[in-house]
Order: structure tokens, then C-alpha cells, then sequence
């Protein structure tokens, strides 16, 4: 019988997403997954609470972090992935798309020549269909672009982790309308996950739970294939693309995307200090 990774999941309720330790039983290597560094954008304060309470599991279970993974460059919360790998010196691992993000935004930010948009600030880029070991358990990256470009799914045996590619089945599915964003392409991304088994575990990056449900990090292909109110498995394309379409023209930019995006295209580093000492995050006047 092939090995289940153990997972355990945190929720982090200011910006209700959920971050991952997954790890090989048998051998304690371990992943830390879509990891949130918090901030306090009132105050332009930052805070590792959360990425150490993740740190706190690693050295409760006794584990090895041997990966530091982003399913995407967030644009709804700030990544601890640079906090992390100071700690552990575990690779920071995305989607090789990440360097159309990073070009996309590195004009938008006007960061000129000095920031390099091919993806270095990473220490790896996977491709579609790229393997690695996380102890005895093969892990595929499987290309799920549509929210973003960069998007992707890290699938380990039974258990999948899918960024926002779906929410939970009351919820519905991702937005599409950032740069790089296609409702037909994640359409597409979404029909991949519903090709694995019935009982796959998909870990989701956040949840929105309405009143008397409490937030939900798991659920099975089964149950959305059966019950997303948006994406069905009797969904046609151009129903879910009309849907999805209209939809996002109704939604506001994320609270923070101006800081998060600059920081996760990063690799989750924050700016280097300038000749005072302190770090500046942009702010993009009427662009976004």
C-alpha cells in the first residue's frame, strides 16, 4: 500500500486562509505549505506568529522540513516562505509560471532592471508533470492554472493541495480576473482534479464558512465533484466561463493585494532596508 502523508492544517482567520505540515510518516520529512506571515497593514507591522505556531508542529512531531511550498503568488495574504527558509534552510518551491507573474507586477510595481523576473528569488520552479520525493512519498506537480498563472497542485498519493483553484462546494471556485487570470483555463484545471479518484483529499488554501460551519480545510473529489455550486461535474465550460465572467466583475481587489503580491513574488522576502534602515512596500496609485 502506497504511504499517506499526515496532515495537519492551521487556519489563519484574518485572512481565512489555511496554511499545511505534511509529512511522510515513516521518515519525518516534512512540507510546509502556502505558510501566511502576518501583518497588520494599519500599522505596516509584520509578525511570524503564525509561520512559528506551523514550526511549533514540525518540532512537536519530531519532522524534517525539506520543502518550503507556495501553490501560488498569493495576492490575499503575505507569505512566510523567506521567514521559513531562514529557519529551516528548506528550498522554496512554485510554478514555473511564476516569472509572468513576476513580469506582470514588477511593472505594475516599477521595479525596473534591478528586480529580476525569471524566477531566481525561488529555489525551484516545477513544470507540469515534475516529480520530487518528500521522503518515501512521490509528490507530482500538476499544472492548475486559471486563477493565476503560476498556479499550481502539489498531489502526494491520496492528498492534493490545490491553492485557490477551488473553495470549499458552498463557496464555489476561484476568481479569474487578476493579470494572467482565464475562467476556460481554470475550468480546464479543475476538470484535472476531478479526474483523480473519488476519495483524493483536497486541501484547500482557504475557506469562507458560512454561518453555523465552521472552516473546512478538507474535502474529497467526490464531494465536489457532487455539490460545488459553481463547478459541478455536470458543469459545461461556457456556463462555468459566463458564470465565472460575471461574477468577478462584481468583486473588489483583495484588502491585501498591494502589499502581498510584492512580497510573494519575492519568495515571501520582504525589500531590502534602505539607507535608513527600514523596508517600503509600494503603493501603485489608480493602477490595479
Amino acid at each position: 500500500m502506497a504511504r499517506k502523508l499526515e496532515v495537519r492544517g492551521l487556519y489563519h482567520e484574518p485572512t481565512s486562509t489555511f496554511s499545511y505540515v505534511a509529512w511522510d510518516p515513516e521518515t519525518g520529512d516534512a512540507a510546509i505549505i502556502d505558510a501566511v506571515l502576518d501583518y497588520d497593514g494599519a500599522a505596516g507591522r509584520t509578525g511570524t506568529a503564525s509561520a512559528s505556531a506551523l514550526l511549533a508542529i514540525v518540532a512537536r512531531e519530531g519532522l524534517a522540513v525539506r520543502w518550503i511550498l507556495e501553490t501560488h503568488a498569493h495576492a490575499d495574504h503575505l507569505s512566510a516562505a523567506g521567514f521559513l527558509h531562514a529557519r529551516t534552510r528548506a528550498p522554496i518551491g512554485i510554478g514555473a509560471g511564476i516569472t509572468s507573474v513576476q513580469a506582470t507586477f514588477s511593472e505594475i510595481y516599477n521595479f525596473g532592471p534591478e528586480f529580476p523576473t525569471d524566477g531566481r528569488q525561488f529555489d525551484r520552479l516545477f513544470a507540469d508533470g515534475e516529480r520530487f520525493a518528500l521522503g518515501g512519498v512521490e509528490v507530482t506537480v500538476l499544472a492548475t492554472p486559471g486563477h493565476t498563472s503560476d498556479s499550481v497542485t502539489y498531489l502526494a498519493g491520496d492528498a492534493a493541495f490545490i491553492g485557490d483553484t477551488l473553495f470549499a462546494p458552498d463557496y464555489g471556485s476561484a476568481r479569474c480576473d487578476f493579470p494572467g487570470g482565464d475562467a476556460a483555463t481554470l475550468f480546464r484545471s479543475v476538470q484535472r482534479l476531478y479526474a483523480l479518484p473519488p476519495d483524493t483529499r483536497l486541501f484547500l488554501c482557504h475557506d469562507y464558512p458560512p454561518d453555523g460551519r465552521a472552516p473546512r480545510c478538507e474535502w474529497s473529489v467526490a464531494e465536489q465533484r457532487a455539490g460545488n455550486i459553481h463547478i459541478d461535474a455536470g458543469t459545461a465550460a461556457d456556463h462555468f466561463v459566463a458564470m465565472r465572467s460575471a461574477r468577478d466583475q462584481t468583486l473588489g481587489m483583495p484588502a491585501l493585494i498591494i502589499p502581498s503580491v510584492q512580497v510573494n513574488i519575492r519568495a515571501g522576502r520582504l525589500p531590502e532596508p534602505e539607507n535608513n534602515g527600514t523596508r517600503y512596500l509600494r503603493v501603485p496609485l489608480d493602477k490595479l
